[in-house]
């Protein structure tokens, strides 16, 4: 009989044993590249995210994030992630307007100036950029706003006249377009790079959200916020197709569903974003300011003069968005 007992309890344990190698070996990690640092609301929102795939999945599927760019520098993303380096990442959308100027509609200057508007240019951008990222092997599965850009400088600014000859951040080929043609000069910088890049004198001012202007520390090497709220352009986060489809279906039904609650989450964390940011900038001795009209008028005449070029680099795509848009 204790013989009979002692194989019993050995054949469960061996049992066990197998179930857990198994469960272990069902297990998979994904490593997600974002550029932006670990109190970057963005990477919040997608910490969160991961969290909520990993408890969905019952730790089927685990999600490392490598924030700050830590894993691959940000213009490396992308690519990174079609290449299967990673099965996916987080990088900003506009970066691929030299690919299709329909990446870059976010961040054309002055045409979706808040929320409301913000969410039917997606609405209108989204079929068009799923598509494309389809044919590259690619997926998007949720995108969110930073808050509406401002113009950082060192001195008021009371016209365009007043930006010419002043180094520039620039994050990407809209803004460097932008740049040009306000007379300013253009300088390539990555968000973790502020700071460094104003210290030495590589750029003088830049547009960019509140929330990166207060967890930069702007106030250590600028003055005066305009709050121009020329864009709100978008993060996206991007699966590879290959790595999605190799998920058991209640995994992948689990990453589609925290990644649509990611992308509410994220909308309203920007917003909440704007109001709380713009407060931080604002006590620590920034300077807000209202742009005068003469200001906003030489903005808008810029924004207008780059949509037309827009839309003839954009071709049908670009005429289809700006309809599904304007409707």
């Amino acid at each position: 009989m204790k013989r009979s007992r002692l194989k019993l309890l050995l054949a469960c344990v061996c049992l066990t044993g197998i179930f857990l190698f198994a469960t272990t070996a069902l297990a998979v990690t994904w490593d997600m590249p974002t550029p932006y640092p670990d109190k970057t609301f963005h990477t919040q929102n997608i910490s969160q995210f991961a969290q909520d795939v990993d408890k969905a999945t019952n730790g089927e599927l685990k999600i490392k994030i490598h924030s700050a760019g830590s894993l691959f520098k940000h213009p490396e993303i992308k690519n990174a992630i079609r290449g299967g380096q990673v099965p996916i990442g987080e990088f900003f959308l506009s970066l691929l307007s030299n690919e299709n100027a329909v990446f870059g509609a976010d961040s054309q200057p002055f045409l979706a100036t808040n929320y409301a508007d913000a969410e039917k240019l997606w609405a209108a951008q989204k079929p068009i950029v799923a598509k494309l990222l389809d044919g590259q092997g690619l997926m998007p599965l949720f995108s969110v706003p930073w808050p509406p850009q401002g113009l950082y400088t060192k001195k008021a600014i009371n016209s365009v006249d007043d930006l010419k000859g002043i180094k520039f951040r620039a994050y990407n080929a809209t803004l460097e377009k932008f740049t040009n043609l306000v007379g300013a000069a253009p300088t390539q910088v990555e968000v973790p790079d502020i700071p460094q890049a104003f210290a030495t004198g590589r750029v003088e001012a830049m547009i960019t959200s509140p929330s990166t202007g207060a967890n930069s520390k702007a106030w250590d090497f600028i003055t005066t916020y305009t709050d121009i709220q020329a864009w709100l352009p978008k993060n996206i986060v991007v699966v590879n197709k290959k790595a999605f489809r190799k998920l058991a279906p209640q995994v992948q039904d689990a990453v589609l569903k925290a990644a649509a609650a990611a992308e509410l989450r994220g909308w309203d964390m920007s917003k909440e974003e704007t109001t709380a940011k713009t407060a931080i900038l604002a006590d620590n001795g920034v300077q807000i300011v209202t742009p005068s009209a003469a200001l906003m008028d030489g903005l808008k005449k810029v924004g207008n003069e780059m949509l037309v070029d827009w839309e003839k680099a954009a071709g049908a795509e670009g005429a289809e968005l700006l309809k599904a848009y304007r409707q």
